[in-house]
């Protein structure tokens, strides 16, 4: 192959009690790149639509984690880019790892799939840097493995793919408001209490259990967050009414989407999301916010060629 369209899918991080290790892949919401060898060496980005983003490779995500690959394959030509934004930056539903997947995805396929999703993920870390200014997986891993993953360590890079109960569906409300993922981190506190911590791993450990027993009762009980959501839950206007709402109409749980200002509601089955995505999006429908609605299953494939 020569060039090929793929599909970068939007993500969940976090997933309330996972900070950092938890996240799970969406379907149908996501960015579209068309990525061709050319003779001209290195990486360049030729196209962008959707969002106004650099073209210089090394102030762009997906031009970050396409250098990182091309340092490491040492090729004897390079690639053209080509970006179809549908994510907006700072959604909190994984714009940059969209693009930093992408890239090396698209990439390892016309170098004959030499890599790894393990090593491809940590391609695009390196991308993704350069959005959040640290190294993370959590948005990458689903991406590329589809379904929930769990980073079980960033050094050395240690990824576990975890089941997807069937009848998993999910609600996303985007309001259309930015959240920086570095400003994000920032109002975090650098030590927490014992027994916040002590609950919070419990969770994590019940949900990963939750998830290996198709348990959606137990699920629900475990998607709380006691550490990261009270601080950021601040920059997210009637965040409260939200989930409040989404668990009244019959949703497992509620959290914010990565750093926001996006809001998550996992939902045991497809009639359920219909409810919650009504219920909420009559709550904001009522503010002067302007916000998008998705509703969609979880995706276990992943990235994948169009």
């Amino acid at each position: 192959m020569e060039a090929l369209t793929i599909f970068s899918p939007a993500t969940v991080a976090n997933v309330s009690c996972g900070f950092d290790v938890l996240g799970f892949c969406l379907d149908s919401i996501g960015d579209k790149m068309t990525i061709r060898k050319t003779s001209k060496k290195g990486i360049h980005i030729t196209k962008i639509e959707g969002y106004d983003l650099p073209f210089e490779a090394e102030k762009n995500v997906a031009g970050v984690s396409a250098l990182a690959m091309l340092k490491d394959a040492q090729p004897d030509f390079g690639f053209e880019i080509e970006i179809y934004k549908n994510i907006k930056p700072g959604s909190g539903i994984g714009s940059s790892s969209a693009s930093a997947v992408g890239s090396v995805f698209a990439m390892n396929e016309l170098l004959g799939r030499p890599y790894s999703k393990t090593q491809l993920t940590n391609f695009a870390m390196k991308g993704e840097a350069l959005a959040s200014q640290c190294e993370h997986a959590d948005n990458i891993a689903p991406a590329i493995f589809g379904g929930f993953t769990l980073v079980k360590s960033v050094a050395p890079l240690d990824i576990i793919q975890l089941p997807t109960p069937k009848d998993l569906y999910v609600v996303i409300i985007h309001p259309q408001i930015e959240i920086k993922t570095s400003e994000a981190r920032a109002i975090l506190p650098k030590l927490v209490a014992l027994q916040d911590a002590i609950t919070q791993w419990s969770n994590v450990g019940s949900l990963v259990h939750a998830l290996h027993t198709s348990d959606y009762n137990l699920m629900s009980k475990s998607l709380t967050d006691v550490i990261v959501e009270p601080h950021r839950s601040q920059l997210i206007p009637h965040f409260n009414t939200v989930r409040q709402t989404a668990i009244t109409h019959g949703a497992l749980g509620c959290g914010i989407s990565g750093s926001g200002p996006s809001v998550f509601s996992l939902c045991h089955g497809k009639d359920v999301a219909q409810n919650v995505a009504t219920a909420i999006e009559n709550v904001y429908s009522k503010t002067a916010i302007p916000f998008e609605i998705y509703n969609s299953k979880i995706n276990t494939k992943g990235i994948k060629i169009l």
